[in-house]
């Protein structure tokens, strides 16, 4: 970047900030200097890093459209934020653009207990929701890890899943409805004609669908209608400790074949329980070479019976310890290990990139045999724990930035991702594609496949303003060193959408 292009580019934030605070008044709250700005110059996925022009924090959903407008009409791109807590760089800012942070739109709006729906702001976090509904004997399903501190604006863009996923589904299956500033600065409901009263199956084109999952790259978030479950009746959980990897892998599928779906199957291996049981004190065995944890719901009598099964066959599969939550205590303790597994790696290794390919269950131990070999002929640990009922691999790459490694754990993350299509997987399960992923794409996407997706995305934001440089890749992300990896869309050539 030159000094001239440096120099527009201030203009044009100066230009923004002017608009916005004309518009939206002394409650709109500004962060210019370099420190504030620094808190937002990446999110959870540490290795890429870019210093925000702006950050923005509307103080009620009324703000996000003046700040939209003035950034289309000065030409500055923009990325809406929540807790940043997304492991893909999804969140990252484009240098010299503006950051509109959520985080004072988390109010929870409005419960309908009797329709089992909830409006919510994009800034409440997913927790919340459960807890603000709880008195009627509802929650909210989708669980990440991370659900204390994320937000529902940031599942949305995600299309976030957790631990429950394999019988509950993920965020695109209990979101009814969005409303959203549009690239234009235009705002428009998808998904219902209006988003107090959301219906279930909406006529028309599934643009909701398009929204969830887009990773902010078609709009920014403003009031989500979610779909709330009755608690269930009854839940069991366990945890089954096994002498090696393919016992464990063995297991998930003689419960799946044996037509038990689980609210849960979690698997850990011998890295990822000794981190968990160090920081947590969770119960786990520290020998065990991979643990399960399964967890059931439903009608009494029915989850009794069922468990009693998924017992027998952890057993037949060479189970060296069966351990039953006695109350939901010892099941809180237990989920509080799974759940703290990311932070805890943080006593194995300064640094770590989380990926989260998936595969067919039936090649889950192929997997992870094949993580472990390229694991070992990159000289660096990965600890695994992830989805096992769905095949959402979670590895962990350790390694320290000090060391000069960070290169080589780069290569190993993108090539387990790489692994998991090979298997007959994808590259993401639930932390999306963003800046990590992108030069992969054309691993799982053909480049018509590439382009028919631009041109969705170009429908929303023929600018090109809205989080841009995510998903698909680019020169300045991948080079063009991989194969050609980067295909300009057609509109881009012609000049009708422009790239930041």
């Amino acid at each position: 970047m030159d000094r001239q292009e440096r120099t527009d580019r201030r203009q044009a934030l100066g230009a923004v900030l002017r608009d916005v605070r004309a518009e939206c008044g002394p409650t709109l709250r500004v962060l210019a200097g370099e420190a504030e700005r620094r808190a937002y110059e990446t999110d959870a996925l540490t290795a890429h890093r870019v210093l925000p022009g702006l950050v923005l924090l509307p103080a009620d959903r009324s703000q996000v459209a003046p700040i939209v407008r003035a950034c289309l009409r000065h030409g500055v791109p923009y990325v809406a934020r929540g807790a940043g807590t997304g492991l893909s760089g999804g969140a990252l800012p484009t240098e010299s653009g503006v950051v509109i942070a959520l985080a004072k739109l988390n109010r929870i709006l409005d419960v309908d207990a009797d329709r089992q729906v909830a409006i919510v702001e994009p800034g409440a976090t997913n927790l919340s929701i459960s807890a603000a509904v709880s008195e009627y004997g509802l929650y909210y399903a989708p669980d990440p890890s991370s659900q204390v501190v994320c937000t529902i604006g940031g599942n949305v863009a995600e299309n976030s899943g957790g631990a429950h996923c394999l019988k509950y589904g993920f965020t695109s299956h209990h979101v009814l409805a969005v409303e959203a500033v549009l690239p234009d600065g235009s705002t428009a409901v998808l998904g219902s004609d209006d988003i107090e009263a959301p219906c279930y199956d909406a006529p028309g084109y599934d643009l909701r669908g398009v929204f969830v999952g887009s990773e902010g790259t078609c709009g920014v978030a403003t009031r989500i209608a979610v779909r709330l479950l009755r608690k269930p009746e009854a839940v069991r959980t366990l945890v089954a400790d096994f002498p090696d990897v393919p016992s464990a892998c063995d297991t998930v599928s003689a419960v799946i074949a044996a037509g038990i779906v689980p609210a849960a199957i979690e698997m850990m291996d011998n890295l990822a329980i000794r981190a968990c049981e160090d920081a947590v004190h969770a119960g786990y065995d520290r020998e065990a070479a991979a643990s399960l944890i399964i967890e059931l719901d439903g009608p009494a009598e029915q989850c009794a019976e069922l468990f009693e099964k998924v017992s027998t066959l952890c057993s037949q599969n060479a189970c060296t310890r069966l351990r039953i939550a006695a109350d939901d205590a010892e099941r809180a303790a237990i989920w509080a290990g799974r759940k703290a597994a990311f932070a805890a790696m943080g006593r194995l290794s300064p640094e770590f990139l989380l990926q989260d390919g998936v595969v067919p269950r039936t090649r889950l131990a192929e997997a992870l045999a094949g993580i472990a070999d390229l694991s070992a002929a990159a000289g660096l640990r990965v600890a695994n724990v992830f989805h096992a009922g769905d095949g959402n691999l979670h590895p962990l790459v350790l390694y320290r930035e000090a060391d000069g490694e960070a290169p080589a754990a780069e290569a190993l993350a993108a090539a387990i991702a790489e692994l998991c299509v090979a298997l007959g997987g994808s590259l993401s399960g639930e932390h999306g594609i963003g800046v990590d992923k992108a030069c992969s794409m054309p691993k799982m996407f053909s480049p018509a496949d590439l382009a028919a997706m631009d041109r969705l995305r170009a429908a929303f934001d023929p600018s090109g303003l809205c989080n841009p440089g995510k998903v698909f890749p680019t020169p300045a992300l991948c080079g063009e060193a991989r194969g050609g990896a980067y295909q300009p869309h057609p509109l881009e050539e012609t000049g009708k959408i422009q790239r930041w």
